[in-house]
């Protein structure tokens, strides 16, 4: 038996597909990929709004980081808010800890179920150890097990500063790999009570490639 066939628990009324699409999507090399992309990050929360336009970078050999280009709004939900997120990526990938959050056998048990309307399989998803950056919930996958979307609530708050955390991520295959493309969140924030969050992504590069403008997955519509 697969060292790895415990984290793998079809429903008892599993769609088969679902089951072959996630097979297919954890059966791939986990990759990262080098990119350039500018960001959009806007939050609310109380009344308060805050934005702010980034623009990012990623390579193995430098890590990630980011520039911020243009902000306005609350300065509380600037700092403690979109900073604070900005910063825990930078956190996560400056300890090489990437793996440690990735959708897989040793972050994650799943449980495949349906097919939904959209026609992509659903699986659950169960982290095995609090973290804050894993999550309990659902994903989305094409039948090829391409990932479309991740949805639930981080088992771990992710800072002092926002609590009961909700997301939906969403990616799209762009010049060939699939990338994240949106993030959108519903939380408590200390002091101020409910708030909510969406980040958008731009890509420039990636793997080296320019994004042509052909390339229209990377555009969430609104």
């Amino acid at each position: 038996m697969s060292p790895h066939a415990q984290q793998i628990s079809p429903a008892p009324s599993a769609d088969p597909r679902a089951e072959i699409a996630l097979r297919s999507f954890l059966d791939r090399t986990a990759a990262a990929h080098q990119y350039s992309a500018s960001r959009r990050l806007e939050a609310s929360g109380s009344g308060r709004q805050g934005w702010l336009d980034v623009q990012t970078q990623f390579s193995v050999a430098s890590g990630f980081s980011y520039q911020v280009m243009a902000e306005g709004g609350s300065g509380y939900i600037r700092s403690r808010v979109l900073r604070s997120l900005l910063e825990e990526e930078r956190n996560i990938v400056a300890e090489n800890a990437s793996t440690k959050v990735a959708l897989s056998y040793d972050n994650y048990q799943f449980t495949p179920n349906s097919i939904d309307e959209e026609g992509l399989a659903v699986v659950t998803i169960k982290p095995l150890r609090k973290d804050r950056s894993l999550i309990l919930g659902q994903m989305f996958l094409t039948e090829e097990g391409d990932l479309v979307r991740v949805k639930g609530r981080l088992v771990k708050n992710p800072s002092f500063w926002v609590t009961r955390a909700n997301l939906i991520r969403s990616y799209q295959r762009i010049n060939g790999v699939t990338m994240p493309v949106s993030l959108e969140t519903t939380g408590q924030l200390r002091l101020f009570g409910s708030s909510a969050l969406r980040m958008t992504y731009r890509y420039e590069q990636i793997n080296e490639r320019i994004v042509g403008d052909d390339e229209v997955a990377n555009r969430v519509s609104e």
